[in-house]
């Protein structure tokens, strides 16, 4: 035992506080509470995405009248202006089958810029969306040039209950 006489049996047990304060601190530095800890891992996941250069998000579906409005998230993490990048879009319904298809422009897209696109899906009420399917990329420019291989550098996910796949 550090302090054995009487005289220091109060300095013993100041350093013991200190020293179980000093663990009570470092527990709550190292260990991150669950729902923080998913919080950061999604949004690491979002900024790595699979690999694409530009990340679309499907953030949100809202009513808008007889129409579903859906709101997407574009974050261009390249340098490239996009002139062009339009996608061909399979609405499914919650019962897997195809509803509609049609087509939506998303550019123009800044270099290294996060920006908002949103498209009403006529005739449709959000509760007959399933889900998106970006079945392919009809037009994808940056400047004047055709971009080679562009469903590859996009990156998919979504904040609602409706997945956006490719």
């Amino acid at each position: 035992m550090l302090f054995s006489n009487r005289e220091n049996r109060h300095g013993a047990g100041f350093i013991q506080r200190v020293f179980v304060a000093a663990l009570a601190v470092a527990a709550v530095v190292l260990v991150r509470p669950p729902v923080v800890a998913a919080e950061e891992d999604a949004v690491a996941a979002a900024e790595q995405g699979d690999g694409g250069s530009v990340a679309i998000e499907l953030n949100k579906l809202e009513p808008k009248g007889s129409d579903c409005r859906a709101y997407f998230v574009i974050d261009n993490k390249g340098d490239k202006t996009y002139e062009a990048l339009k996608l061909d879009l399979i609405l499914f319904r919650p019962d897997g089958i195809i509803d509609q298809r049609f087509a939506v422009e998303l550019a123009p897209l800044k270099g290294k810029k996060r920006t908002v696109k949103l498209f009403d899906v006529a005739n449709t009420s959000c509760d007959d969306v399933g889900s998106f399917l970006i079945n392919d990329v009809m037009e994808c420019k940056a400047g004047s040039e055709d971009v080679a291989d562009c469903l590859e550098d996009l990156a998919v996910s979504s904040r609602t209950d409706n997945a956006l796949n490719k």
